[in-house]
């Protein structure tokens, strides 16, 4: 089976761009968290967190009441925004890459939908 990709431009309205918009900086935030948690963790205790705690992390983030509106997004971009981080640390811990960067707002960010086939 052949995958392809395909690039295409659009014009969202308004509230469509609100959304995008509000799901970027989620992903974003999701992700500098779980990367601020993982470096603490292991400045403070020498262990290493994994996926499925960062999953749990995310779990008991969107409880939180200042943190509610995480809530409002899809949550498949914010679980990939922690699959990629857990990338990252694996490419680095390979010695194929350096340490994770925090993600920055002025980069315009990027949110992956995960196709779901039935």
């Amino acid at each position: 089976m052949v995958e392809k990709a395909y690039k295409f431009r659009f014009y969202p309205t308004p509230e469509q761009e609100n959304l995008l918009r509000r799901t970027l900086g989620c992903v974003r935030l999701i992700y500098n968290k779980a990367l601020a948690a993982r470096t603490q963790a292991w400045h403070e205790n020498k262990e290493r967190v994994g996926y499925k705690q960062t999953s749990t992390m995310l779990t008991n983030w969107k409880k939180q009441e200042d943190l509610d509106f995480l809530t409002e997004v899809s949550s498949v971009p914010l679980q990939q925004g922690l699959r990629h981080l857990q990338t990252a640390f694996t490419n680095f811990f390979s010695g194929r890459a350096k340490y994770p960067n925090f993600k920055k707002k002025r980069h315009g960010g990027s949110a992956e939908f995960t196709l779901v086939r039935i």
